[in-house]
């Protein structure tokens, strides 16, 4: 999850890095480092806290080095520290390394090599690596035609049991780096007279948009005028160089106070983008590119299986309902954590989706991989271009809503749940849903840019209600159907931002426990839109009420709930059942998001949270 930029060329490299070490904080921000090759010595200055804090280190380090590396961490091993922060220096002072990821056999080569004369200045599996390529280094001999750094990292590689992506910088091969990857991401960036070596685009994007997505397994040697890229075992790669997208304008926040509010405000037109040239001619169902799955194949599926993690399986909970609904056919979801290490037994003719917005999701991967295994087809829906979920699935749906920054996600989250409503309607067609029924689902979809501009309109109001509510420590938020898993991310997402204590439940299921919580210093928040089961909802929040707790209703425009019923009440447009979750989504976003400005917090950098998950 940490950061990771990396650069050689004619530039200070320094300045470059924090700058794309300030684009990447997203990923970690318990504290960040820099290391620079200059005057014979490598410079290193770190600390902890926010880039800023590297900021004021390192100038008064004065660095002027071309080449160097820099990092901005998630703590896994060791707590935050300056000690602890990376980069790492090998205690011989050859070698540099930063690190994203987990070796598990850290404490056997930490053994082996204090055995051998090394210290070691913090409590990082990161530095034991870094200590054993120095250990490689120094009993590698020199040869013509080969380079010395990159074999060392080489063979300390194959004694690496867990997930790395790393850059390596040696002090006495000025202009060289070496970098590699197994289960964390890494992108070369190809620019002119220069290199980059970064865990995200967007840290490398203001440079150039030329880059190289390295595949598990490989290693590559960066110079300011050349790359090359091999594999573990020395097997030369040819590089495909990919064209980023977007520009550095889409990763910035613009006139908004934080990434969070940008995002929100920008769904209406990531919905546009992710469902652009994605309808049949005559209207009727939706259609899909890059599935790499026939019609005909399709319809020998008997049942599906989901696979995500956090917000993402929200997403495809509510996909599980509109398949459930709308094509009838069988659908489980499943945390991708637990899925790769439960032995479940799986049906045949079962077609996998996995759905991540980063497509490097750890845990998400590993599922995917699992599933691949046992010799099942695998479809991913993500937003990443060349990401290695991509890469891997078997075919997939890319999101097309640009790139997302802050932690607590929403565009991309709403795009996932447009994309599961059209693969709903896509299967439904294929099985018993007719023409005119495809029809208005289809106008359905096409019309939810402009319900989910609609409710934006509620923002202020909704703001009003957010400083009422600002105090409390606990809130709950109830639903029913294919709201429930709104519910749950309206939970997820304050307890996120806000650091309020906050649950989803079906809204019938409060009476089997949750009730016991229910107080004035409770408030819910309830899903009630019209509907078959409206009635029942309304029965449900007249528990609560009878119970003293104070109730935000969420209902559509021209709904009458009895008086004083609710304490606040928030509309949302009426609409189509398919669309009713991306349009319910958004009050429950702003509410969480404002309610989090009120009580001070930083929103797009919430403590303990990064914005991919990397690392198991």
């Amino acid at each position: 999850m940490c950061g990771i930029v990396g650069y050689v060329g004619k530039q200070k490299a320094a300045t470059l890095i924090i700058e794309g070490l300030k684009r990447l904080e997203y990923r970690g921000y318990d504290s960040a480092g820099v290391a620079v090759w200059q005057n014979g010595h490598i410079e290193v200055a770190k600390k902890t806290g926010r880039v800023a804090n590297l900021e004021k280190e390192a100038a008064r380090h004065k660095l002027t080095g071309t080449t160097g590396i820099g990092h901005t961490r998630w703590a896994t091993h060791g707590g935050v520290t300056d000690a602890n922060a990376h980069p790492h220096v090998s205690s011989d002072g050859r070698i540099a390394l930063i690190h994203n990821g987990v070796i598990e056999n850290y404490a056997s080569m930490k053994k082996f090599l204090a055995g051998k004369g090394y210290t070691f200045a913090s409590e990082t599996d990161t530095e034991v690596l870094c200590n054993l390529i120095a250990y490689h280094y120094a009993k590698e001999p020199e040869v013509a035609g080969e380079n010395r750094l990159l074999d060392s990292v080489r063979k300390t590689l194959r004694h690496a049991h867990g997930t790395y992506g790393i850059v390596v910088l040696a002090v006495d091969r000025p202009g060289e780096l070496v970098t590699a990857r197994k289960g964390s991401p890494l992108i070369l960036g190809i620019g002119d007279g220069e290199n980059l070596v970064a865990s995200d685009v967007a840290a490398i994007v203001s440079r150039t948009q030329s880059v190289v997505y390295l595949k598990d397994g490989e290693i590559a040697l960066l110079t300011a005028g050349s790359f090359s890229i091999s594999t573990l075992d020395e097997t030369d790669v040819t590089p495909v160089i990919d064209k980023v997208t977007w520009s550095i304008s889409d990763a910035e926040k613009g006139d908004y106070a934080h990434f969070m509010e940008k995002e929100i405000f920008e769904q209406p037109v990531a919905l546009e983008n992710a469902m652009r040239g994605r309808f049949s001619e005559d209207g009727s169902t939706a259609q899909f590119g890059g599935l790499n799955i026939t019609p005909a194949e399709f319809r020998q599926i008997e049942r599906f299986m989901f696979c995500a993690c956090g917000t993402a399986l929200h997403a495809c909970m509510v996909t599980e309902h509109q398949i459930e609904r709308f094509a009838r056919m069988p659908v489980e979801c499943d945390y991708a954590s637990e899925f790769r290490y439960r032995n479940s037994p799986l049906f045949p003719n079962t077609l996998f989706f996995v759905m991540s917005q980063s497509g490097e999701t750890i845990d998400t991967l590993a599922a995917l991989r699992e599933a691949k295994r046992k010799g099942y087809k695998v479809l991913a829906v993500n937003n990443v271009v060349g990401s290695t979920i991509a890469r891997e699935a078997d075919g997939g749906i890319y999101q097309h809503v640009g790139p997302e920054v802050g932690v607590a996600s929403t565009k991309a989250f709403t795009s996932q749940l447009l994309i599961g409503a059209m693969l709903a309607l896509y299967i439904g067609r294929m099985r018993d849903l007719s023409f005119g029924a495809g029809v208005r689902m289809v106008n359905a979809l096409k019309g939810a840019p402009d319900l989910v501009r609609k409710a934006l309109e509620q923002a202020p109001h909704i703001r009003a209600i957010a400083k009422r509510y600002a105090h409390h420590t606990d809130m709950l938020f109830l639903g029913r159907l294919s709201l429930y898993p709104i519910a749950l991310e309206g939970a997820l997402k304050l307890k996120e931002i806000s650091y309020i204590h906050a649950e989803g439940y079906p809204a019938a299921e409060m009476k089997h426990g949750p009730i016991a919580l229910v107080s004035e210093k409770c408030p819910s928040v309830f899903l009630a839109p019209q509907g078959e089961i409206f009635s029942k909802i309304l029965s449900s929040m007249q528990e609560i009420k009878a119970r003293k707790g104070p109730i935000i209703a969420v209902v559509t425009e021209g709904t009458e709930l009895p008086a004083g019923l609710a304490d606040e009440i928030i509309t949302i447009p009426a609409c189509e059942e398919i669309v009713l979750p991306i349009v319910a989504s958004i009050p429950v976003q702003l509410l969480s998001y404002y309610i989090a400005v009120e009580r001070g917090c930083d929103v797009d950098k919430p403590r303990n949270l990064a914005k991919s998950v990397t690392v198991e």
